[in-house]
């Protein structure tokens, strides 16, 4: 196991970058600490998967170091980095049985039979595949597929890091949330240090200790799922997380005192902003829906029952605005305006998070 460190790291495919669109990972430093659980986060092409293979040495980086612990591996390859690594699409041998597979990484570096058995039962039956482990890999189904590469991944306890690079894409859903709390299980009992990739942000809340969300090849935010739910510091970060995301909206704001669609918004202090795009934002379980009196303009387009709670959905102007509340809450029938918890808005700046003038002071 081992601290992983990216340091000054940026990459770029073209070889001779001119500017920061050529950047596929704009500069970034990073640790996480030796035995952490870690997930990349963001939309498809924002790098993820370019920063795992960096880290394990597929991809040598444009600039900057990766070290494990206080050894630079930038220039290792991957054997050299001892690391497993669990891809999007399985990868397994088709003629070799499922005990096999399992098996493969710990015959290489001459594992006791002994222990090997131990593990890979461990193992097969963590993955659900203890019926199958005398089967041939080829005629198996995708998940099942995958499922031998996660454990083969797993089966080792002499690795630096675990890589896992989308790996549960191909896997049935009702099977996804039991391997993540086996995942997590395992983490815990070995204390491997992990990085997980990912666009689900179900999937990357559930697993990590630390979530590192990126948006074009950058990083925006990194820290636990309940720092980045309660304070991003993007809007993307604010949108991204939480189902629905994080109300956005268009606002001039004079003191403690943000104006939206021509209503005034009290704010939990003043602030001070330069010149720039200003939004203010709020989680939708902050706001409140009321009929007539205070409040911003509000048109109620449709109401979601998801069981334990309703999103009420609509428009503050042309602004999509998203409301969360109780399942047995009354929607007011002259419902017009949306009230704001003023200690939950942020104010954001060009996307960024600003702070209020004292705690900036």
């Amino acid at each position: 196991m081992a601290r992983i460190t990216l340091d000054d790291l940026a990459h770029s495919y073209d070889r001779h970058p001119r500017g920061d669109a050529d950047y596929a990972l704009k500069p970034m430093t990073l640790t996480w600490r030796d035995g952490g659980a870690y997930a990349l986060l963001g939309s498809s092409g924002c790098g993820k998967t370019t920063l795992l293979n960096i880290i394990s040495g597929l991809v040598r980086p444009s600039r900057g170091r990766v070290l494990f612990g206080d050894r630079d591996v930038t220039n290792l390859p991957t054997a050299a980095r001892d690391i497993a690594q669990v891809f999007q699409f399985p990868v397994v041998y088709d003629t070799m049985t499922v005990r096999q597979n399992l098996a493969f990484p710990l015959k290489n570096r001459g594992v006791p039979e002994a222990e090997i058995a131990r593990r890979v039962a461990g193992v097969a039956a963590m993955i659900g595949m203890e019926e199958t482990l005398d089967r041939r890999a080829r005629g198996l189904t995708a998940d099942a597929k995958q499922k031998i590469s996660l454990g083969r991944g797993m089966v080792r306890h002499d690795v630096n890091a675990i890589l896992f690079d989308e790996p549960l894409t191909v896997i049935d859903p009702h099977m996804k949330w039991e391997l993540r709390t086996q995942l997590k299980s395992l983490h815990r009992e070995f204390g491997h240090t992990m990085i997980y990739v990912t666009h689900d942000q179900t999937e990357a809340l559930t697993f990590a200790d630390e979530v590192v969300v990126m948006s074009e090849g950058r990083v925006v935010q990194a820290g636990t799922p309940q720092s980045l739910f309660d304070r991003p510091e993007h809007t993307f970060v604010g949108y991204f997380i939480g189902s629905p995301g994080m109300n956005l909206l268009d606002a001039q704001v004079d003191g403690a005192t943000a104006r939206v669609a021509g209503a005034a918004v009290p704010l939990a202090a003043p602030y001070r902003l330069n010149a720039g795009r200003v939004q203010i934002g709020i989680r939708p379980d902050a706001a409140r829906l009321s009929g007539g009196g205070d409040g911003i303009p509000f048109r109620l387009e449709r109401v979601e029952d998801v069981g334990h709670h309703r999103i009420l959905r609509g428009r503050v102007g042309d602004q999509p605005f998203n409301v969360v509340q109780g399942e047995g809450a009354p929607i007011p029938a002259d419902a017009d305006r949306v009230t704001l918890d003023p200690a939950r808005i942020g104010v954001f700046v060009d996307d960024w998070r600003v702070e209020p003038q004292e705690r900036a002071a």
